[in-house]
């Protein structure tokens, strides 16, 4: 091993519920690859709990960008989350302008189920478009796709043309690769869908069809996708390796019937990436 990849981690920490950093940080440290978290926010459970407490930690982020710049620390990738303010939206910003040469990825948490989630604004929707202008990759949902395009949510399924316009208007905001979940296509079942800009090409994995909605699924997601873009995969097959480990968690906390909010028991599964198998479940959308 000559060493391993370094991505700052532009996240919340929640104490109850496995979402941002508590997925993230397993998640990409199996994969190999260091996690240096800096936390938007610490909360005692995520927001998908009734009550919940919560600090911003917004004063946060600029020291310690600024002392990372003191130590002459690299990133190989940084990688933001779920933002608990718009003015979080500049701290990110300047994290990506201090680390040019890093792959930037943005995964836009901002809703769900065509609706955003209740701490955000309708500024802060409108401004992770700030966000996605200067990312590489992102990995909005159906939802968070609609938010950034002004589209309505789709009421049925999407045709595989539709699908395909929706990602090359995402990428034309400035995106090189984009990633989109959920998402119901017309010839039946529900996909995950990519756009390659560069090379033209565009992608779909069909999901296994779980009864089951649980919290970080997209954080667990994102994350594989990017440490399997870390480490040299090409685009179809970070997508494959992100769908196939988030379905043996979804199925494997489905069959202990345990409650959303307390996320996906990956614990027990991180092996999986370990292991590092070959996969080619893919085709072209």
């Amino acid at each position: 091993m000559t060493g391993c990849k370094r991505v700052a981690a532009i996240q919340d920490i929640s104490g109850l519920g496995r979402c941002s950093l508590t997925v993230v940080i397993p998640v990409l440290s199996a994969m190999g690859i260091q996690v240096c978290p800096v936390p938007t926010a610490v909360l005692s459970a995520h927001t998908g709990y009734s009550e919940f407490v919560m600090r911003d930690l917004t004063d946060f982020m600029k020291p310690a960008l600024n002392h990372y710049k003191k130590m002459n620390t690299e990133f190989d990738c940084v990688y933001s989350g779920f933002l608990a303010s718009s003015e979080q939206i500049d701290h990110c910003l300047e994290f990506f302008a201090a680390y040019p040469n890093a792959l930037k990825v943005v995964d836009p948490v901002m809703g769900d189920d065509g609706k955003a989630y209740a701490t955000y604004t309708k500024e802060l929707c409108s401004r992770m478009s700030e966000l996605v202008a200067v990312a590489d990759i992102i990995t909005p949902n159906l939802t968070e796709a609609a938010i950034l395009l002004g589209e309505e949510y789709p009421a049925g399924a999407m045709t595989n043309s539709e699908a395909k316009s929706w990602l090359v208007k995402l990428s034309k905001q400035g995106a090189k690769i984009v990633v989109i979940t959920s998402v119901q296509l017309a010839d039946g079942g529900m996909h995950t869908i990519g756009y390659d800009k560069e090379n033209n090409s565009f992608w779909k994995i069909k999901n296994n069809y779980v009864p089951a909605h649980y919290s970080g699924t997209g954080d667990m997601f994102a994350s594989v996708l990017i440490g399997s873009v870390l480490k040299g995969d090409s685009l179809p097959i970070a997508m494959n390796r992100a769908t196939a480990f988030t379905e043996l968690n979804v199925r494997t906390t489905y069959s202990y019937q345990r409650h959303w909010t307390e996320g996906l028991m990956l614990e027990g599964q991180l092996p999986w990436l370990i292991s590092y198998q070959e996969l080619g479940d893919y085709t072209n959308l």
